[in-house]
């Protein structure tokens, strides 16, 4: 009685036209189907995501609610989840599908850059980890090879696959010369590890008979209608059942009441007819049983004739008259109905319900996860070799000056890639400018950096930037905010130049852009943030310093070379670039900057940033940092040249890995003509490669956390 029944093909037996289900199946399992000049093709859902949505619309049909929009649906339900994973881009597809019945749902791939090792030496390759729904592995193999053999996708070197029990992988190893973002973008376009689904709801919808498109919101409602009425017919179905069984059972409890005078009764009868009828005899005031309890009593045995029979009975009967009342409740309150549902919605999402496997990922414009991210303080570290990592700055405790540190990443004295390049802190909202060595630049949120552990190798940089083989990551800028009256300052080794508006590289991506022309041989190396009143400091290798105002510096295009900031001596190179706020001769004592001068071989020293007067742009410089004759007649150098107060913090990074965190103040504050004091112990071999300063903000908070 729960659902209709009809006659079987050839009218034998019966069949439900539909079966009671819990759950809306159609958009659960998703379905696929073609007839005449028809065709469905739904994808499979979320069992936890249709769940909330049920339960939703239910709350918008109580009385004096809110109806529920399609925005708030299509936040419960934002799109299919495929059981193959994968990733859906963006929602636009998934909303048109939900709102029209028609629609494509754009699947991609889940790819990721890893280093392997081939023999001796090692490769970039792109690993797939999961496909697209309905994509077949072998064939996208067999394709992706003709299309190699073919010469139609370059760059790639091998292809196979080592998918086991564990999960999938497809190893897609890269040519040396080749950039993994473009071999990724070539792989998207040509073969199916990008692919669309072609969605499309059309089914027999309620009563109908007829075909119909559908959206979402209908689909879920017709469901919710089917088991609203479905619970009702159920509930009248078991409700004659529990009043069946409450007149057989208070019908015994009479017999047992009067359990003598029915044995009495049935003794003396002639037959089963003759006693019926006595125990169904109306005169009879203390029984007077109908034929359905008569039935029952002659059926009792003698064991049953019990007083403990007797109080199961009648506790027996007090529970149907409680099931009785909870199904008349059913039957007569749509609220109830509505709230006996959602227990069932709540119970299946909890027994049956999973994470969704498929991923979305938001397209550009969209509301991106930025608001979900905390806009902690890190460290990055880049390293030699060509990897990068983010640490939380809270990893490094501040030690006194002299100590030897903790390590920063991992070291191989055999291996020069494990060697850090740069080392800075920065928000995890910035955006990073990550400036090559050929000019051109590159846009990274911080928060995109993976993490790694201290001693972690670090992701390879073609996993995050498409960055080419034989150019380097020279300078990493952090930017909070891309305005018109700040600056780029960007210094080449030869000591060329540049000014140009930060506002240029505000719509900057991972694509990258170009952000100086250099001359034959010459390299980008540094980049700095300033403003026209601030002035530019330039140290060179061989302890020359000159410094000028920024402002005498004109600012110029994106692609421009930019003008000599000063002239060096044969072999001497920039060793360093900095920024000094303008007019320092006039700050606090407590406000008084200093430039910290770094060598080599770990001496270092605090200068007055007075010491440096002002000069014309293209000079020899002056004297910053004299150098101490060491044992073995190595020749010392500048290392780096950075603006400080006394009451900062610096990292000072080493070649094998080596990170001190210490105070400024315990470095001693010198002339520019004194060579300095130790700053760190360095081991045979090792010498300090960059210092970062630590905000002073974050003193604190770094150290409570």
């Amino acid at each position: 009685d729960t659902v209709d029944f009809v006659a079987n093909f050839d009218g034998n037996e019966v069949e439900p036209t539909v079966l009671p289900a819990k759950l809306p199946i159609l958009l659960l399992n998703g379905c696929a189907g073609i007839a005449v000049g028809m065709a469905t093709n739904v994808p499979p859902h979320n069992l936890r995501e249709l769940m909330a949505a049920s339960t939703a619309l239910l709350d918008a049909r109580e009385d004096g609610a809110a109806p529920l929009t399609d925005e708030q649906l299509f936040r419960l339900v934002p799109g299919p989840d495929f059981p193959t994973g994968a990733t859906i881009l963006g929602t636009d597809g998934a909303k048109q599908l939900y709102s029209t019945g028609n629609g494509g749902i754009m699947m991609r791939a889940n790819t990721q850059i890893e280093t392997v090792k081939v023999g001796k030496q090692t490769r970039t390759a792109i690993i797939v980890t999961a496909l697209p729904y309905q994509v077949n592995k072998a064939l996208l193999l067999e394709k992706t090879a003709f299309l190699v053999n073919d010469k139609k996708l370059e760059g790639i070197a091998d292809l196979r696959d080592e998918s086991d029990r564990d999960g999938m992988r497809v190893v897609i190893e890269l040519k040396r010369d080749a950039v993994a973002a473009v071999v990724l973008n070539n792989l998207y376009k040509k073969t199916s590890l990008q692919t669309s689904f072609s969605g499309n709801f059309l089914a027999l919808m309620g009563e109908g008979t007829v075909p119909e498109r559908f959206t979402l919101r209908k689909a879920l409602d017709v469901f919710l209608d089917f088991r609203f009425k479905t619970i009702r017919r159920r509930s009248a179905h078991r409700l004659e059942k529990v009043e069946t069984r409450t007149h057989i059972v208070e019908g015994l409890i009479k017999a047992l009441v009067c359990v003598d005078e029915v044995i009495g009764i049935i003794r003396s009868s002639a037959d089963q007819t003759a006693a019926r009828e006595a125990l169904m005899d109306e005169k009879n005031e203390r029984l007077g049983l109908s034929r359905e309890q008569a039935d029952a009593v002659m059926r009792l045995q003698l064991g049953q004739l019990t007083r403990l029979n007797k109080d199961k009975l009648e506790t027996e009967r007090d529970d149907l008259k409680n099931t009785e009342k909870d199904l008349q409740t059913l039957l007569t309150v749509d609220q109830a109905v509505r709230d006996h549902m959602k227990e069932e919605f709540e119970e299946l999402s909890d027994k049956f319900g999973v994470d969704r496997r498929s991923t979305i990922e938001l397209e550009e414009g969209a509301v991106s996860d930025l608001d979900l991210i905390k806009n902690s303080r890190s460290v990055i570290v880049v390293t030699r070799g060509g990897y990068i990592k983010r640490m939380a700055l809270k990893t490094f405790e501040s030690q006194n000056r002299g100590t030897r540190g903790k390590r920063g990443t991992l070291s191989d004295p055999s291996n020069d890639d494990n060697e850090i390049a740069h080392c800075f802190t920065c928000n995890d909202h910035d955006t990073l400018l990550m400036v090559t060595q050929n000019g051109i630049a590159f846009g990274l949120r911080a928060y995109q950096v993976p993490i790694a552990g201290r001693t972690a190798k670090g992701t390879p940089i073609p996993a995050v930037l498409p960055i080419r083989s034989d150019d380097t990551i020279n300078s990493i800028l952090p930017v909070s905010e891309f305005v018109e009256d700040e600056f780029i300052v960007l210094a080449t080794e030869q000591g060329y130049i540049k000014k140009t508006s930060l506002a240029a590289f505000e719509k900057i991506t991972s694509r990258g852009l170009t952000i100086a022309t250099l001359s034959d041989g010459d390299r980008l190396v540094w980049s700095h943030l300033c403003k026209d009143g601030d002035d530019v400091l330039i140290g060179t290798k061989y302890g020359k310093a000159t410094r000028f105002a920024s402002e005498k510096l004109r600012a110029t295009g994106r692609t421009s070379r930019g003008v000599r900031a000063l002239k060096l001596k044969e072999g001497d190179s920039v060793a360093d670039m900095n920024v000094l706020n303008g007019g320092d001769e006039k700050v606090k004592k407590e406000d008084q900057e200093y430039v910290l001068a770094v060598t080599s071989r770990g001496y270092g020293k605090r200068v007055p940033t007075t010491a440096f007067r002002t000069q014309a742009r293209g000079g020899v410089g002056v004297v910053a940092i004299k150098f101490k004759p060491t044992a073995k007649g190595e020749q010392d150098f500048v290392t780096c040249l950075t603006t400080v107060k006394e009451d900062d913090e610096v990292l000072v990074i080493t070649d094998k890995g080596v990170i001190v965190r210490q105070q400024v103040k315990s470095i001693s504050s010198q002339s520019r003509t004194a060579t300095g004091v130790l700053v760190q112990k360095l081991d045979d071999g090792d010498h300090i490669t960059s210092v970062s300063i630590v905000p002073k903000y974050e003193k604190t908070s770094a150290l409570e956390e």
